[in-house]
């Protein structure tokens, strides 16, 4: 026969301390599965474009139905050892993109140097460097990218001897740099404070021992 269980819901501040502490472990286990690397992937495709990486695209599919367009980037972390960052596409000259970059992210010497990077091989090639980047592989960082690198001269010159090897490690020094973004956000979104902020805004209910409820 059907009996009626009466149980005492709580909200996160209500919880003792241990209680809290098993409640974020819910919400970072079972609460956290959305896309949060969006704003770090929406931030690098800003950069990409502005350093003159014209990232590839591939059709995912939306679960209401219908596509649309993603980048092509991947990433896997955060505490495995080949865990990191990379990505598909063009690479070409970008008029202006170290003043670019330094206006986007005044801040950021990492970026600065990778801009300067590409812009010094550049001219030595006199801006006729193009670079494909291709994903290889089932593992996801900056040595999974094979990098081609060629120069159009309309006079055939062959590009510098360093050519091939700069602009492929300042891709993969931006690979790099996008792997620490993601980590930095994961590891925010992950503590304490942002896992209390989500759990109150979510209206998330706890048994007193801290179990989700419901």
């Amino acid at each position: 026969m059907p009996e009626i269980v009466e149980t005492t819901i709580y909200g996160l501040e209500e919880l003792s301390e241990a209680a809290k502490d098993r409640a974020r472990a819910w919400y970072r286990e079972d609460g956290f599965d959305h896309d949060w690397y969006d704003a770090v992937f929406a931030d690098f495709e800003r950069i990409c474009d502005l350093v003159g990486v014209e990232l590839a695209t591939q059709r995912v599919h939306l679960f209401g139905g219908g596509t649309r367009a993603r980048s092509c980037i991947w990433f896997s972390g955060f505490a495995s050892q080949g865990d990191g960052a990379c990505f598909e596409g063009v690479y070409r000259y970008a008029k202006a993109a170290l003043k670019n970059i330094r206006g986007y992210a005044p801040k950021d010497a990492e970026l600065h140097r990778i801009a300067a990077a590409l812009q010094a091989v550049q001219r030595r090639n006199f801006y006729q460097l193009s670079s494909v980047v291709a994903h290889r592989g089932r593992y996801h960082h900056e040595y999974s990218m094979a990098i081609a690198v060629e120069r159009d001269d309309p006079m055939l010159r062959e590009m510098t001897a360093d050519a091939e090897e700069e602009v492929g490690e300042a891709l993969r020094d931006l690979a790099r740099w996008l792997y620490r973004q993601l980590e930095r956000e994961f590891d925010y979104l992950i503590s304490d404070e942002a896992v209390d902020e989500a759990i109150l805004a979510n209206g998330y209910g706890f048994t007193e021992a801290g179990e989700r409820f419901g």
